[in-house]
């Protein structure tokens, strides 16, 4: 019971915080938005003039045009907007186990819905770049948040141990705090936030990008340890957008012989507000094919680890295999030095009965996992990982796959089972996907836990609290509109 003191007490500060800095998150959003205005003015001058002049180079044995076709069109013609987005709504039911530490408040049902209007616009500047901006308006509430608000109360702990995200994206990390909250309270919660501002070069030799983006690396389908920025858990279901960072990237192409792509993404202390270099990420990565086979190498320092990776991607006759590796060297001493992640996954695509399926089988190597869930939770490493949203599982092995058939060219059924091959216990996520209309898409899906008592998805205990950690079972609806 002292863990769950001194988590309090660490809650109460960091809500304190909180509090003291929303005061100038206007501020300092109106200042981003200024200086961006500035370097974007900045660039236009200097590289517009450049573009002119690097196509009048392009053929120095060119013979000169009649005078009558030295007029070249206006620069702000050249200019290009596209715009578009979507409106998704959700809606849902899910039910807690009656040994969870859920059952302290309701073990439901609980019903949930959510709203989110995504607005996506694209200025290209002829050839040399564009400027790209999403904008996105989310409102989400029901019973969930209400119970999940009177738990907090109670067992602060639970939410400290990563286990349990439930607030939502915030920048308190992130160099540009882009995300301000319009209403908030235990019923429901009204956000506004970019995820995608930054501009794009594009010189002869690659591209260089600046600003808030989103980038991913590695071979993994449901697990992915190589993507250390934002990755998609195994269990998201609505893949269409990656959360962006702020972060300043280059890729220099290396004709056929493959690419070099190198990242920097400053970062804050989440308490001191300021950018701190055990807090960010720096990393390169060499993309290059021998004969049919590609191959990546990576080199990072990610926070306070250095992090290496080798992965590769080939074809076995009809399929299509993957495998990466990671190795992290630790800059701790709490026990722990390195510990190396393995995934390794194939995949293929047939036809049955007339109808077209796709599948996969992945296998994935968690070395910083532990075989003790309830050891695992009060692991530091582990759980900072889980707290930034890079790593979804307490075990050591997992044996997932997927599969989908097409019954119709506008509907299609997918099933995923993800398994922990030790307890065993797992996640199955069965959904089904409908193209109504060529803009509209409607989803039913559901997920379900099982596994025996003291297992990972099967519920295991926390010492000193009479209750286990199991996820919800729940079903969900999406009906999703694109412009």
């Amino acid at each position: 019971m002292d863990e769950i003191g001194v988590s309090l007490r660490l809650a109460t500060h960091a809500k304190t915080v909180a509090i003291s800095t929303r005061g100038v998150a206007a501020t300092f959003f109106k200042k981003a938005f200024i200086t961006i205005g500035l370097l974007l003015s900045c660039v236009l001058l200097l590289l517009i003039p450049l573009s002119y002049a690097q196509v009048s180079a392009d053929d120095p044995h060119q013979s000169e045009p009649p005078i009558s076709e030295t007029r070249t069109e206006p620069w702000y013609k050249k200019i290009k907007w596209e715009w578009g987005g979507h409106v998704k709504a959700q809606g849902g039911g899910s039910w807690a186990d009656d040994k969870s530490f859920f059952r302290l408040v309701d073990v439901g049902p609980y019903y949930d819905g959510s709203v989110e209007v995504r607005l996506t616009g694209k200025l290209s500047f002829d050839q040399w770049g564009y400027f790209e901006a999403h904008h996105e308006t989310i409102l989400s509430g029901g019973d969930t948040r209400r119970k999940i608000h009177a738990l907090r109360q109670r067992y602060p702990f639970l939410f400290s141990t990563g286990l349990m995200i439930t607030d939502p994206l915030n920048d308190d990390r992130r160099l540009m705090d882009l995300t301000w909250t319009i209403h908030e309270d235990d019923q429901y919660i009204i956000y506004n936030r970019f995820d995608r501002l930054s501009l794009t070069l594009l010189p002869r030799w690659g591209a260089v990008t600046i600003g808030r983006q989103a980038v991913t690396w590695g071979n993994g389908l449901l697990f992915n340890p190589m993507d250390i920025c934002n990755p998609f858990a195994p269990t998201d279901i609505e893949r269409d957008y990656k959360v962006g960072d702020d972060m300043a990237s280059a890729q220099v192409n290396l004709g056929t012989r493959g690419d070099v792509h190198v990242l920097y993404v400053p970062r804050r202390d989440p308490v001191k507000h300021s950018v701190q270099w055990n807090n960010s990420s720096l990393a390169g990565k060499l993309h290059f094919a021998w004969g049919s086979t590609e191959f990546d190498v990576m080199v990072a320092k990610h926070y306070e680890d250095a992090v290496f990776g080798i992965g590769s991607m080939g074809y076995l006759g009809g399929a299509a295999w993957r495998v990466d590796g990671i190795w992290t060297i630790l800059n701790d001493t709490r026990g722990k030095d390195y510990y190396f992640s393995l995934v390794a996954n194939i995949d293929y695509s047939w036809v049955w009965w007339k109808k077209n399926f796709y599948g996969f089988v992945e296998f994935f190597y968690n070395g910083i996992g532990e075989t003790d869930y309830t050891e695992a939770l009060f692991d530091q490493d582990i759980a900072e990982r889980l707290a930034r949203g890079e790593l979804f599982a307490l075990g050591r092995a997992y044996l997932s796959g997927h599969l989908r058939v097409e019954l119709h060219p506008l509907i299609n059924c997918h099933l995923t089972v993800i398994n922990n091959l030790a307890d065993p216990s797992g996640v199955v996520q069965p959904r089904i996907v409908w193209d109504v209309l060529q803009n509209v898409q409607v989803t039913v899906g559901g997920t379900i836990y099982y596994g025996r008592k003291d297992t990972e998805y099967g519920g295991f205990r926390i010492p000193g609290i009479p209750f286990a950690v199991r996820g919800r079972d729940s079903v969900n609806l999406w009906v999703s509109y694109y412009f």
